[in-house]
C-alpha cells in the first residue's frame, strides 16, 4: 500500500450529499477527541493530513480520503455534550444516513480512549456494528498516557467491558505518539486492499 498517494476527497455534512460507494471503505468511528484524525495521520505518516481539532464536536462531517483501491472514512465524533440539539440531530441523521446507504464497508475501526471505561455511546456503537453485521475492530487509543500498572489494570477492566465481542474482533492498543499498534492496523487495511485487488483481476 502506497500511503503517499492519499488524497483528501470530500467532506459531507448531510447524508444526502454523500457520493456513491464504489470501492471498499475503511471507517473510523469514536467519540469526539478520541483520536480518529491522529490515527489516520499516523497510518499515512503525515503530521496534519486528516483534520484534527482541539475543540471536540466543532465539525460534524464525514471525511473521505482516497487511496489506491480503497477509501478511508473519518466519521464524525459522537458524545460531545456542548453542541446544540439541532447539531445533535444533524449528527444522528448523518450517521444513520451513512450506514443506511448501500456502502462497501470493508471494516470499521471503533476507537475507545484506553484511559477510561467505554461510554454508553461507545458500547452502543459496538452493539450496532455487531447487530448490523459489519466487520470491525476495536482500537484503544492514547495507551502511551498510562503507566505500566495503570495500563494493565485498564486492559483487564476493558476486557470485561468488551467480553461480549466475538473472537474475530481484534482489540488493538494504539498510540499516535509512539506508533504502537500502527502496524497491526495497517496490516488489516492492506489485507483489504489485497482482497480488492484480487477481485479486480477476475
Amino acid at each position: 500500500m502506497n500511503y503517499h498517494q492519499v488524497e483528501f476527497e470530500a467532506a459531507f455534512g448531510t447524508a444526502g450529499q454523500i457520493f456513491e460507494s464504489t470501492v471498499p471503505e475503511v471507517c473510523f468511528a469514536g467519540r469526539s477527541n478520541v483520536g480518529k484524525s491522529s490515527l489516520i495521520n499516523k497510518i499515512l505518516n503525515r503530521k496534519a493530513f486528516a483534520r484534527t481539532s482541539q475543540k471536540p464536536g466543532k465539525t460534524i462531517t464525514v471525511n473521505f480520503y482516497k487511496l489506491p483501491g480503497l477509501r478511508l472514512v473519518d466519521l464524525p465524533g459522537y458524545g460531545y455534550a456542548k453542541i446544540s440539539g439541532a447539531e445533535k440531530q444533524r449528527f444522528a441523521e448523518l450517521m444513520e444516513g451513512f450506514f443506511a446507504q448501500n456502502r462497501k464497508i470493508a471494516t470499521v475501526f471503533s476507537l475507545i480512549d484506553m484511559r477510561h471505561a467505554p461510554t454508553a455511546d461507545d458500547l452502543n456503537m459496538l452493539h450496532f456494528l455487531l447487530q448490523a453485521g459489519y466487520p470491525f475492530h476495536v482500537v484503544l487509543t492514547k495507551c502511551d498516557k498510562l503507566k505500566k500498572t495503570e495500563r494493565e489494570r485498564q486492559r483487564a477492566a476493558l476486557q470485561d467491558f468488551l467480553s461480549f465481542l466475538p473472537g474475530e474482533v481484534k482489540v488493538i492498543e494504539f498510540s499516535a505518539v509512539t506508533g504502537e499498534g500502527c502496524e497491526q492496523i495497517k496490516e488489516i487495511i492492506e489485507g483489504i486492499e489485497d482482497i480488492a485487488a484480487a477481485g479486480n483481476e477476475h
